[in-house]
């Protein structure tokens, strides 16, 4: 019984004093001094472009040793084709990319590591970190809708307009009013499973221990076993490979 209450009274001692020590480290922050702790944690949002469109991504790191970090991470992002170009009719429809059979968007949930490679002296100073990671891609395909006109069999000179999902047999651009509504296709979806790796370096330059503010850049790759065609007349494709450069921002936290 003795014993318990000793342990008892040790774990308490060592809980008030971290609360107390994280009490002063974090009024020290508040104050804008640097405080000398390795912090246990940290989240950060980011917003990116890359070769291919854009995304955003969140992630949360723990420490392992002082250098190195495990990571995991989520994240969206559009996958245009190169050959997309932006085309309008002349009977004045909406804007519409000539030959894309489908919008393509990215959802990424990973695990990785970040490592230290040069650490700041002071606060003015980057620091320059690597990351690599590595999880599952799902991809989700929307058919292109368009607005199509069709000659009205009934009277002469009038025309009917409909709503179709583009077919590059029988659409074309003396038949293609513009683009239909965003919402038409969203019953069409589909998903192809996949996975990615990445890795990237980050170069981080806040002037406070515990906010961070990093730009980051890299290359990444998605592969899909099942091949996606994003426009006509091209080879659907299993590998997309980018490269991006993004900012970040976020917190650490003891």
């Amino acid at each position: 019984m003795r014993n318990f209450f000793k342990i008892s009274a040790l774990v308490f001692c060592f809980m008030l004093a971290e609360t107390a020590f994280s009490q002063s480290a974090q009024q020290a922050l508040d104050q804008g001094q640097d405080v000398n702790v390795l912090f246990r944690n940290e989240s950060t949002g980011g917003i990116y472009m890359h070769s291919r469109g854009f995304g955003a991504i969140y992630r949360r790191l723990w420490h392992v040793t002082g250098k190195l970090k495990r990571l995991i991470e989520i994240e969206g992002l559009n996958m245009k084709h190169p050959k997309e170009i932006s085309v309008k009719s002349d009977q004045g429809g909406k804007s519409y990319k000539y030959g894309k059979l489908n919008g393509l968007f990215f959802l990424r949930a990973g695990f990785g590591f970040q490592r230290k490679l040069y650490e700041r002296a002071e606060r003015k100073s980057i620091e320059i970190r690597m990351l690599y990671s590595a999880g599952v891609t799902i991809g989700i395909s929307k058919p292109v809708y368009l607005q199509i006109e069709y000659p009205d069999p009934t009277s002469q000179n009038v025309y009917i307009i409909k709503d179709e999902a583009y077919n590059p047999a029988i659409h074309n651009q003396n038949n293609i009013l513009g683009r239909a509504p965003y919402f038409d296709g969203l019953q069409d979806l589909k998903l192809h499973p996949g996975g990615y790796a990445k890795l990237g370096f980050s170069f981080e330059y806040g002037s406070k221990t515990n906010l961070i503010k990093a730009i980051e850049v890299g290359a990444a790759v998605d592969c899909f076993p099942k091949a996606i065609q994003t426009m006509a007349y091209n080879k659907a494709e299993n590998f997309f490979v980018t490269l991006y450069v993004g900012i970040h921002i976020g917190k650490r936290k003891f």
